[in-house]
C-alpha cells in the first residue's frame, strides 16, 4: 500500500476500524493466535465494513505480560504462533496440544499457558530439520541470513542466558555475560548451538505466519495498524546487546528512568522504569537504530502508532531511586532530526502519533511539521466544555477509547477504582449525552456514532465498545501490574447480528470500505 504525506498515510477516504489485540482473538489454544482465528477476524471485519485493524505491540512479553515491555523490539511474541498451523505442517501432533486446548477460552491464563506453549514450540523447533519441507527450510535459511546480524542472534543468546539465570533481568546475570565477555560468548555459542537454532526457528515460524496474515489482510482490503512503544525495557535483548544507545552504566544501572507526570490515569504519575535514550549517540549514528526499528515495524503493519510521541519533543526524566513519577523533570528530546533521518531512509512515514495527555504547542508543531496524524479520544474530550465534534480535524484518528481506558459502558457508569468523584462522573455522563445526543442505554453505540461522525479520516472503537461490554472486559488499567491483557472475545459474540449492526453504523457515517 502506498503512503503519502499526512493525512494520506491513513487509508484513502473516511474509514472505520476496530482495536483488538491479537491475544484477545477467539481460538481453542488458550490465547489469540496469528493463524486461522486472525484470518477469520479479517473476514468478520469485511462483513462489518471495517477497514483498519489496530492491535498492540507484538514483541515477546515477560513479567506482567505487558506488550509495552517486550523482551525485544524486533522479535515476535512466540505465544502468538498458531498451534494449528504447526500441526498442519507436521511439526506437532494434535494430541500434543490437548493440554493447551483445555485452558480457559474467555481469558488468557498466562501462568498456565506459557510453560505449556513454550514446551510445544521447542518440540516443534526440534523437529523442524527432519519434518519441514524444502520450501520451509529455504525460507527459514533466508530469514536467518536477513536478520541474524541485526537482532536475531543476540536475541537467541539473550533468551538462553535469561533462562539460565532464572529469568532474572540481565544486569543481575554473571558479570561475564552482563559485559558480553568475548570468551564467555564464544563458549555459550558452542555449548548452546542447538538451543540457539531452535529459537531462530521459532522466530521464523512467527514471521512466516505473520507474512501470511498481512498478505491476507491486504488482499482483503484491510490495513493492519501496529504499535511501537517509544521506550524499550531495560530487561531486553536490545538493551543487553546495545547498552550504548541508553543512559545506563556498564552494569546496566540507569541514573534516571522514564515515566509521565501526574495525569488523568494516576495522581502520582506513571513510573514506567524504562531506561532513557542517549540521544547524542543516536544523533551521531544518524538515528540508524531508529530507522531499523521503524522499518521492522513497517514490515508487520501498514500503519504504526508511536506510543508517547511527545517524548520526541521532551521527555519526563525521573531519578532511578524515586518511588513515584512526581519528582521528574522535562528534558528536551531529539525533535525534528529523528524524523528527518527516518524520512530520508524510508520516504513517507507510516506513523500515527499518540499525542494524548498534557500536550504542548511545541509537540503539536513537531507532529504537524512532519505530517504525522494524531489522536482524539472521546472519553477524554467530551467533558471539555470547549469540545465540539465538528472541530475534530481530518489529520486525526478518532477513538471512543483506547486499550488503556475502561470500556465506554464502564467509563460512563464509573470504573472500579475510578479516581473521579461521583459528581465528576455525573458531569461526564451529562456531557457525553449532550455531545452524542444519545441515551444511557445506548451510550456505547452513541459514542461510536459520534466518533464516526467526525471529519477524522479514520475512526476506531475497541471491539468491547462494539459489543457494549462493561468494565469486566477492560483490557488494561495503567499503573497496575496484575490481571491485565487477559480478556478474550468469544466466537459467539461475533454474531451475524453484531456484524450487521456495525456495518450499518459504518455505512450511515459514510465510512464504507469503498470510500
Amino acid at each position: 500500500m502506498t503512503q503519502g504525506n499526512s493525512p494520506n498515510v491513513l487509508p484513502p477516504g473516511r474509514q472505520a476500524g476496530v482495536c483488538l489485540h491479537i491475544t484477545a482473538l477467539p481460538g481453542r489454544y488458550g490465547i489469540g493466535e496469528i493463524g486461522r482465528s486472525a484470518l477469520d477476524f479479517i473476514d468478520a471485519m469485511r462483513e462489518m465494513h471495517l477497514k483498519v485493524w489496530q492491535f498492540l505491540p507484538t514483541g515477546p512479553t515477560a513479567y506482567g505480560d505487558s506488550p509495552y515491555q517486550p523482551l525485544s523490539t524486533f522479535a515476535g511474541n512466540e505465544l502468538l504462533i498458531d498451534i494449528g498451523d504447526l500441526i498442519d505442517k507436521g511439526l506437532l501432533e494434535k494430541a500434543e496440544a490437548e493440554e493447551l486446548a483445555a485452558l480457559p477460552a474467555d481469558h488468557v491464563d498466562y501462568g498456565a499457558l506459557i510453560p505449556i506453549k513454550n514446551r510445544l514450540l521447542r518440540l516443534a523447533a526440534g523437529r523442524f530439520e527432519e519434518r519441514a519441507n524444502g520450501e520451509l527450510h529455504a525460507a527459514c535459511d533466508k530469514f536467518v541470513e536477513d536478520n541474524d546480524e541485526l537482532w536475531l542472534h543476540d536475541y537467541a543468546l539473550y533468551r538462553i542466558l535469561k533462562t539460565r539465570h532464572g529469568e532474572r533481568p540481565w544486569p543481575e546475570w554473571a558479570p561475564q555475560y552482563v559485559h558480553r565477555d568475548a570468551d564467555a560468548m564464544r563458549q555459550l555459542e558452542t555449548s548452546a548451538d542447538t538451543q540457539i537454532a531452535d529459537i531462530k526457528v521459532i522466530q521464523f515460524l512467527f514471521f512466516e505466519q505473520w507474512a501470511r496474515l498481512r498478505k491476507y489482510a491486504n488482499d482483503s482490503g484491510i490495513y493492519l495498524f501496529g504499535d511501537m512503544p517509544i521506550c524499550i525495557a531495560l530487561d531486553s535483548a536490545d538493551a543487553w546487546a546495545h547498552p550504548e544507545i541508553l543512559c545506563i552504566d556498564r552494569d546496566g544501572r540507569p541514573e534516571a528512568v522514564a515515566g509521565v507526570p501526574p495525569d488523568y490515569f494516576s495522581e502520582d504519575g506513571q513510573l514506567w522504569g524504562n531506561p532513557l535514550y542517549d540521544w547524542d549517540v543516536h544523533e551521531r549514528s544518524q538515528y540508524r537504530w531508529w530507522v531499523e526499528r521503524l522499518a521492522a515495524s513497517a514490515e508487520l503493519a501498514d500503519l504504526v502508532r508511536i506510543d508517547h510521541f511527545r517524548g520526541f519533543e521532551a521527555y519526563w526524566s525521573v531519578p532511578a531511586e524515586s518511588e513515584t513519577a512526581k519528582t521528574g523533570e522535562w528534558i528536551t528530546g531529539p525533535g525534528d532530526a529523528i524524523f528527518d533521518a527516518m524520512r530520508e531512509s524510508m520516504g513517507n512515514l507510516p506513523i500515527v502519533a499518540e499525542n494524548l495527555g498534557v500536550i504542548t504547542p511545541q509537540v503539536e508543531a513537531l507532529r504537524k511539521r512532519h505530517g504525522i496524524p494524531g489522536m482524539v479520544v472521546l472519553q477524554f474530550d467530551v467533558a471539555d466544555e470547549d469540545f465540539d465534534l465538528l472541530n475534530v480535524a481530518p489529520d486525526n484518528v478518532c477513538y471512543t477509547g483506547t486499550h488503556d481506558n475502561d470500556t465506554t459502558v464502564g467509563w460512563f457508569h464509573g470504573s472500579p477504582g475510578d479516581i473521579r468523584t461521583e459528581k465528576e462522573i455525573e458531569e461526564t455522563q451529562k456531557a457525553a449525552l449532550e455531545v452524542t445526543g444519545g441515551s444511557t442505554a445506548t451510550i456505547h453505540t452513541d459514542m461510536i456514532k459520534a466518533a464516526f461522525s467526525t471529519d477524522a479520516r479514520l475512526a476506531i472503537a475497541p471491539l468491547q465498545d462494539f459489543l457494549g461490554l462493561g468494565s469486566e472486559a477492560r483490557f488494561n488499567v495503567p499503573g497496575t501490574s496484575s490481571n491485565n491483557w487477559r480478556w478474550r472475545v468469544q466466537e459467539t459474540q461475533l454474531s451475524s447480528s453484531l456484524k450487521g449492526q456495525v456495518a450499518a453504523m459504518v455505512e450511515e457515517s459514510g465510512r464504507s470500505l469503498q470510500n
